[in-house]
């Protein structure tokens, strides 16, 4: 306790000098800025350049100059992705880049201040979703200083970490000629060499790299379910723990989406003259200007598939993904990691188009979808979804809003890309001797603001939980849109970014006597529910046997997990969702 003393102290004299010395075993310093009770180092760099001959290769450590003193109070560019296109209401979240770069690959480090090397705090590193296409780490909503001031407040205090890579074609691209070279899974390479400077450097910053926790969301949950499975453990892990947020896997990894989309772009550029596998091509596509190459990714964007078309792929024996996601999990070739999973409510819902009417309309909409599954295999899903489950929704003049078909397509959806694969992903984990805990977010602040754009009753939608993970709710206080925070939003913000940093801090997300969410217990695979804790809501609790809270059980055995789950989680299912 005298360590949060300590740090609260400091942050009452406004503590503005944050210095880090001794960085890189070669006497680098790096000099931060003191931001709102918080200290934040800026645009770090951990790899060189990933333009020019270095782009689609694996990123190049950098190394700063010996002794040293680099300034980082500059967060640097984006990598390369779509530019803003306006700044108001909620494109504030969805569209704030206004600098690209492919000399992108920096990262923030954030601590409590007055936080000195020796402190040993635990590090939470987060990476950013936004379907492998867009996204940067200082996005408004992942900046973590809530979260901080929230976990110094509960007694046990973590420090953060945010981190860069690279997108699109630019991180995911496709080719025989970049196999060959270990050159595919760009980004992903990107993620392991940011975690592999955390886990050099971050004792310089005041942390411990024996307690380093990962964690992201959408596509960075998926991306830290792939760090999880990174090379087949066959190389040690730069952290020790893992929070997955809606996502951990997907469809299509061992499909062809990317290969087309790759296909698209190379069609759409003056490198279509050789055999898209060749390395006369991915010179050819190399020495374009960045500007080009975007242009080609955005102008040929298929809709063809409705989750995500940039997606890591199987790159062979001694590559980063040395075999199908399924396989690395029925063998056991993962690290040794706990974990939290979980997902929000009605994940999919905004995803589903609100132009679903009738049961054919869910099966054309699925089978689009999964289009290796069998039509067989598509009606006996839908079976165990039947149309009386689900009702209407309707705006405030009594119109229709979203038809029954709607909710029911939209769960279907969540549980095949959000729900079903976290749970096999986990049983598999917990198999292997690791703790996991699992959650179903409950709460959310969005539907005011999505009811002020003509969107009722969406539910719990994608991204509910940032607001409260990262301990500031305030980052939707716009101008213009609804901004009434009820006394439940924030109790819920206080437990539930105090949870996550008491995961990173001690391995378990609840703490008796502290305020975190209560009585979340490891997850339960003997029992129907799988132990799911429910976050938020009025039917708010652990769900399984082993907790207290009846309404919390009653709400997810009416999900029919156990059922539903393993059908999708089932041999022939997963060959053919294609992962």
């Amino acid at each position: 306790m005298q360590r949060v003393f300590a740090l609260l102290f400091w942050a009452a004299l406004g503590y503005t000098t944050p210095i880090a010395e001794n960085c890189h075993g070669s006497g680098v310093t790096y000099h931060g800025i003191n931001a709102n009770q918080v200290e934040g180092f800026l645009g770090i760099r951990f790899a060189q350049d990933a333009g020019g001959d270095n782009r689609f290769k694996p990123p190049q450590p950098y190394t700063p100059v010996e002794r040293s003193t680099i300034s980082a109070s500059n967060p640097g560019p984006a990598c390369s992705q779509e530019l803003a296109k306006e700044q108001h209401g909620l494109s504030r979240f969805t569209s704030q880049v206004d600098h690209i770069s492919e000399d992108c690959l920096r990262l923030n480090v954030w601590r409590p201040n007055g936080t000195q090397a020796g402190d040993k705090l635990p590090a939470l590193v987060f990476i950013y979703g936004g379907g492998f296409t867009s996204g940067f780490k200082d996005n408004v909503l992942y900046q973590p200083g809530g979260l901080i001031l929230q976990s110094v407040s509960n007694g046990y205090p973590v420090m953060a970490v945010e981190i860069n890579y690279r997108l699109g074609v630019f991180g995911f691209a496709q080719s025989a000629a970049l196999r060959q070279a270990g050159s595919e899974n760009a980004a992903l390479r990107d993620q392991r060499l940011a975690l592999d400077w955390v886990s050099e450097n971050i004792a310089a910053f005041g942390g411990d790299p024996s307690r380093i926790t990962i964690h992201g969301q959408s596509s960075g949950g998926l991306a830290v379910g792939m760090q999880i499975m990174a090379f087949g453990a066959t190389r040690s892990y730069p952290f020790q723990q893992a929070i997955c947020e809606s996502q951990a896997l997907e469809p299509g990894i061992t499909g062809n989406f990317t290969r087309e989309a790759m296909a698209a772009v190379w069609k759409a550029t003056g490198c279509n003259n050789t055999g898209i596998d060749s390395e006369a091509t991915v010179e050819c596509l190399r020495k374009l200007p960045m500007q080009e190459l975007l242009k080609a990714q955005l102008d040929t964007a298929s809709s063809a598939n409705v989750g995500d078309i940039w997606l890591p792929v199987v790159d062979g024996v001694g590559g980063f993904l040395p075999a199908a996601p399924s396989t690395l999990i029925a063998e056991h070739r993962f690290g040794n990691i706990s974990t939290m999973m979980g997902w929000c409510d009605d994940d999919a819902l905004l995803f589903t188009p609100p132009s679903i009417k009738t049961p054919n309309d869910t099966y054309t909409f699925i089978s689009q979808y999964l289009p290796e599954m069998t039509e067989s295999h598509v009606r006996e899903l839908l079976s165990l979804y039947p149309p009386s489950n689900f009702t209407a929704s309707h705006d405030p003049n009594g119109r229709v809003e979203l038809a029954a078909e709607v909710y029911r397509c939209g769960r279907i959806f969540r549980d095949i890309l959000f729900t079903c694969q976290p749970l096999l992903y986990g049983k598999a984990l917990r198999e292997a001797g690791n703790e996991v805990y699992f959650y179903d977010q409950n709460q959310t602040m969005f539907s005011p603001i999505l009811e002020h754009f003509g969107l009722y009753d969406e539910g719990v939608v994608h991204t509910s939980e940032l607001l409260y993970v990262f301990g500031n709710l305030s980052k939707f206080d716009i101008p213009g849109l609804p901004y009434n925070p009820s006394a439940e939003d924030f109790l819920l913000r206080d437990q539930e970014s105090r949870s996550w940093a008491t995961f990173a801090a001690l391995g378990h997300p609840s703490l008796e006597g502290h305020n975190t969410l209560p009585g979340w217990l490891p997850a339960e695979f003997s029992d129907d529910n799988y132990g799911v804790y429910v976050i938020g809501g009025p039917k708010k609790g652990c769900s399984g046997t082993s907790g207290s809270n009846s309404w919390a059980r009653k709400a997810i055995t009416e999900e029919k997990l156990k059922v539903r789950c393993g059908f999708l989680n089932s041999p022939d299912i997963v060959r053919e969702i294609r992962y």
